[in-house]
């Protein structure tokens, strides 16, 4: 380790100090951590540049285009009507059907744009009936936390993974498509089993019945005054579409998840002839800096040896058992990331897990699915281990509810320490398989 290793790591650890306590934006904080090392001389501007992972910001930048377009052509406004209408009032198909559908969509949308989209659908239905929206919107956080998890695009720390270690759209599927769904289902029969009071019936209370069905009127007349602009829809759709197809077939195409995203977010720009200046003011520029700040920040540690001296001296002291190996991966990152950002967590776990690698290395990419199902599962741990969770508190705040970091890591803590068992069961039958 370089002699001077501890001012990158000391400026880390304060950028994370920043964020964890809301000191400063996160973006400010990680951009102002770079310019200390540039201003000391620690690294220069070229290797700054050098650090970023331009495959991430591209793949970020198209699908936030995408997403935004997909939004104003009233895509999602169809859909949470439809769902709204399907649930007939009944507490339980509430939650299940808004459950599975918050997990379907955070597998190929950004999490927080899916619970912009359900969360406040939820609450109106759920306060409509005269019960306690709170345990409703924690289960469908907690939903879009695991469905993000499926796939390369869904959830922050996958985009890192998939683009740094090269892997693909259907690589994340097949090896994570398993322990999601198993997840997801043992997480709401949790909900189910241990709320019961909040999900009974409400068919003998005719009062509670008629203002339901009252609000489902107005979500449906709400819909139909809102103009769809048909083509502009099925443009939309085929884009995305057009995205998903050559995420699956990018072993015939050979063309990355970023040049792919941004392509067809271009080509959507130009086919609906949307105004450019308008759909860039919705991408997220202050998640972009914060990523490429991150990237720098971690990028410099790596480069005066600190990197490696964390890899050697903890997590390559666990010898090479790969069952000890894989587990040590899942739930230190499951555990790690309820209580801090799990987007700079992995991409500080990245290098350390390269080195485990070249100790003992894995098949079929065993410890890159332990890393990316602890930081995404983790999520759910508590109020600020993710973004849709601080996101959908916020709007339940705006709604007149409020819920403390306590009572949200009661409902939430046991459904992820659930989730995180089923992830070593199924970590543990791929090393039984494939080692």
């Amino acid at each position: 380790m370089a002699p001077n290793a501890w001012i990158p790591v000391a400026v880390f650890v304060a950028v994370y100090a920043a964020i964890s306590f809301e000191w400063l934006h996160k973006a400010t904080a990680a951009v102002l951590g770079v310019m200390v090392l540039l201003i000391l001389r620690i690294i220069d501007v070229h290797d700054a540049a050098k650090f970023i992972d331009f495959e991430t910001i591209m793949l970020l930048i198209g699908m936030m285009g995408i997403v935004a377009v997909l939004r104003k052509s009233g895509f999602f406004t169809i859909l949470t009507v439809r769902i709204a209408k399907l649930t007939g009032g009944q507490p339980v198909r509430i939650l299940v059907m808004f459950c599975i559908a918050t997990a379907v969509l955070s597998a190929f949308l950004d999490n927080v744009t899916t619970v912009l989209i359900m969360v406040p659908i939820i609450i109106e239905l759920t306060r409509g009936m005269g019960l306690d929206p709170k345990i409703y919107v924690v289960a469908l956080i907690m939903a879009s936390n695991l469905g993000g998890t499926a796939t390369l695009i869904g959830d922050p720390p996958n985009i890192i993974i998939g683009s740094k270690v090269g892997l693909t759209f259907n690589q994340f599927l097949v090896y994570l498509f398993v322990p999601v769904v198993l997840s997801t289902v043992v997480v709401l029969f949790y909900f189910l089993v241990t709320n019961r009071g909040s999900f009974k019936p409400i068919d003998n209370n005719l009062a509670k019945l008629f203002s339901v069905q009252m609000l489902i009127e107005k979500i449906d007349i709400d819909f139909l005054s809102f103009k769809i602009d048909r083509t502009f829809l099925i443009k939309s759709i085929s884009c995305m579409g057009l995205a998903l197809l050559l995420f699956v077939t990018h072993t015939i195409t050979h063309l990355s998840a970023g040049v792919v995203a941004l392509t067809v977010a271009m080509i959507l720009f130009t086919i609906t002839r949307m105004d450019i200046e308008h759909i860039l003011l919705e991408v997220e520029w202050s998640t972009l800096l914060f990523f490429a700040g991150l990237f720098i920040l971690v990028g410099a540690m790596e480069e005066m040896g600190v990197i490696e001296w964390v890899a050697r001296n903890i997590f390559l002291r666990v010898g090479t058992n790969p069952y000890v190996m894989v587990l040590m991966v899942l739930w230190v990152a499951g555990i790690a990331s309820g209580f801090v950002d799990n987007i700079p967590f992995t991409i500080t776990m990245i290098p350390i897990v390269r080195m485990m690698l070249e100790t003992n290395p894995l098949p079929h990419n065993i410890l890159w699915w332990a890393l990316a199902l602890g930081a995404c599962f983790g999520g759910n741990l508590t109020l600020i281990g993710a973004s849709a969770n601080i996101v959908s508190v916020a709007i339940l705040k705006r709604s007149g509810y409020h819920i403390t970091f306590g009572q949200f890591a009661r409902w939430s803590a046991p459904g992820t320490i659930l989730s995180l068992i089923v992830a070593s069961l199924v970590l543990v039958a791929y090393v039984w398989i494939f080692v």
